[in-house]
């Protein structure tokens, strides 16, 4: 009887943080969005072009350093962190326009992405964490300077639907629909 008791204490001792981790993401900072967004954002027409737009040559008077953290609550409840609104609105994307950490000399270095986009290509996280982690047979990286915007997804678990960034050549965004929040990511190749 002793053995049962330690067995299940081990068990239970065990199981709590994964509990916690999983409370966290659904009941912690996001909003599970509602249903995913059926395409990306819009590419930007106006104002300031990034180096893409201009020929794809670094323009460094043209290009600002990025700006300080951002509040991205646009409305009570909502996450601060990139999300998407009812669907649509990309929240967050348009800060990053000018942004010239986004700029790639070789935007297509490791390859392109041919899996496919948008919700019917929705892709299930089999591990790593933001520094690398796979999908559908290829490798992944989020944006190093948006990793704590991802801190609260399952890297061995949550599902992911990929968008094209129209804005930023070689990026694409990846939103996880169990939160409603989504960062930009690196397609690093093939396994």
């Amino acid at each position: 009887m002793r053995t049962i008791h330690l067995a299940l204490a081990a068990l239970l001792t065990l199981s709590v943080p994964a509990l916690a981790q999983r409370e966290h993401g659904e009941h912690g900072q996001g909003h599970a969005g509602g249903p995913p967004p059926q395409r990306g954002p819009e590419p930007y027409h106006g104002g300031q072009r990034g180096p893409e737009q201009r020929g794809g040559q670094p323009d460094r008077d043209a290009r600002r350093p990025p700006e300080q953290p951002r509040d991205y609550r646009d409305q009570p409840g909502h996450p601060n962190r990139p999300h998407v609104d009812n669907g649509r609105e990309w929240v967050g994307h348009d800060e990053g326009r000018d942004d010239r950490r986004f700029y790639r000399e070789h935007p297509e270095g490791h390859g392109r992405w041919s899996g496919g986009f948008g919700p019917e290509h929705r892709w299930r996280l089999r591990g790593g964490d933001p520094h690398r982690f796979w999908i559908n047979g290829g490798y992944w990286a989020v944006a190093p300077w948006e990793v704590g915007y991802a801190d609260d997804w399952l890297w061995d678990s949550d599902d992911m639907i990929l968008y094209e960034d129209p804005d930023h050549p070689g990026w694409y965004l990846a939103y996880n629909p169990r939160l409603g929040t989504y960062v930009h990511v690196e397609f690093m190749g093939p396994m």
